[in-house]
């Protein structure tokens, strides 16, 4: 009989779930709930394409939504075959370099780190009660987004401000994404024939949320994302680098709180606040060849800014082997990525438009020509994988 890992990815009102085949990797059930909280909340499962819409009217929250997983799975007749549980965790700090086993300690800690990511770790702190109280007595295992990147130098992660305010309060870089970064550099290393311990990544996670990192020889050194996920590049709905003076300008112009100033360059700045029309980057590009100015600039300053950042991370990691695409915007936007390549061409890219175009909905391959100094590939990430290998390792499984 097959070992079950299920995955949990908690948000403040959601809850991404699957369920993985140790041995094979294959997703037998995955699930999506949404509105958790209010009293319309559901979850809709997905198995071999088919989806079924759930409503949680008895229990409308997390522990609702890990029930009725709960009950899929045994209506499938797999819930005996579930052997532990895998969590993404967006923060722990500068505790953990590595997943963990969850017991109280670890709890704790997770709590501590509430400050460095108030929007996640609250919500992925849900997940994981839900999943003791739901699945009793199975192993529970925290896979941190920020794990990754404690290989970075110090010159790279502390910022150019009192050092007492990092010895006194944790302000630092810590980056994010850090389990995409793990899975994505390992299979870019197989995927191209290199040596991962020789190895000089640049790798471009790009979703609504977007971040890029260097990686040399399978560690990060440096990466996009600061203290928390809205430094750096341009996002769905956040701003990236900005003046850190905006927000006094903001809020004496415009008499907003630092929270307001906060949440409208989290959520309505980005692509949505450039185009003026969606944060969807398909619906920019669909907009943007139909000749909207908005969605023509934001996909522009998207590339550019992100085209300035790969050019940084090469010095980071001591120069380029390899420029990596993955995420939903990377793994298919033939677009950005073909003006990125563009930007980036002195580095020795060229474009192979035909690569470029099939490289699409999963499938990874190089998208530079043979003639290209340095090649770019689209690797599409699997963190759902990486999770439920590591909670398999740290399980005994």
């Amino acid at each position: 009989m097959s070992q079950l890992i299920l995955v949990l990815n908690c948000g403040s009102s959601s809850l991404k779930g699957a369920v993985l085949d140790k041995e094979t990797g294959d997703v037998l059930l995955s699930c999506l709930g949404e509105k958790l909280g209010l009293p319309d909340a559901y979850i809709t499962f997905k198995v071999n394409g088919q989806k079924e819409k759930v409503e949680l009217t008895a229990e409308p929250n997390h522990t609702g939504a890990v029930g009725a997983m709960l009950d899929k799975l045994k209506a499938m007749g797999l819930e005996s075959q579930i052997a532990a549980i895998g969590h993404r965790v967006v923060s722990g700090g500068e505790l953990y370099s590595d997943s963990v086993l969850i017991d109280d300690n670890v709890i704790a800690a997770i709590e501590k780190c509430i400050p460095l990511a108030p929007l996640h770790n609250p919500a992925n702190l849900l997940g994981i009660y839900a999943a003791q109280n739901i699945f009793k007595g199975l192993p529970n295992v925290a896979v941190f987004d920020t794990a990754f990147h404690q290989t970075m130098p110090e010159h790279a992660y502390i910022y150019a401000v009192p050092r007492r305010l990092y010895r006194e309060l944790g302000l630092r870089r810590y980056g994010f994404h850090g389990t995409s970064y793990r899975f994505v550099a390992t299979e870019a290393a197989r995927f191209l024939g290199k040596d991962i311990n020789d190895s000089r990544f640049v790798v471009a996670h790009l979703g609504n949320g977007a971040s890029v990192a260097a990686i040399r020889n399978g560690k990060s050194v440096d990466t996009s994302m600061g203290i928390t996920p809205l430094e750096g590049l341009v996002m769905g709905t956040r701003a990236g680098d900005i003046d850190a003076s905006v927000y006094e300008f903001l809020a004496d112009n415009l008499n907003l709180s630092v929270k307001e100033v906060t949440n409208l360059l989290n959520k309505q700045s980005g692509l949505l606040g450039i185009s003026e029309l969606s944060s969807d980057c398909r619906t920019i590009e669909e907009e943007a060849i139909k000749g909207h100015e908005g969605a023509k600039l934001a996909l522009e300053i998207f590339s550019y800014r992100l085209a300035k950042y790969v050019a940084s991370m090469a010095v980071a990691a001591g120069g380029i082997d390899a420029l990596v695409f993955t995420g939903g915007i990377g793994e298919n936007s033939d677009i950005i990525r073909a003006k990125v390549l563009n930007y980036c061409s002195f580095l020795g890219f060229e474009v192979d438009e035909q690569a470029n175009l099939a490289a699409r909905f999963g499938k990874d391959g190089i998208i530079t020509t043979a003639d290209s100094k340095v090649p770019s590939v689209v690797i599409p990430t699997n963190e759902e994988l990486m999770i439920a290998q590591d909670t398999a390792r740290l399980s005994g499984l």
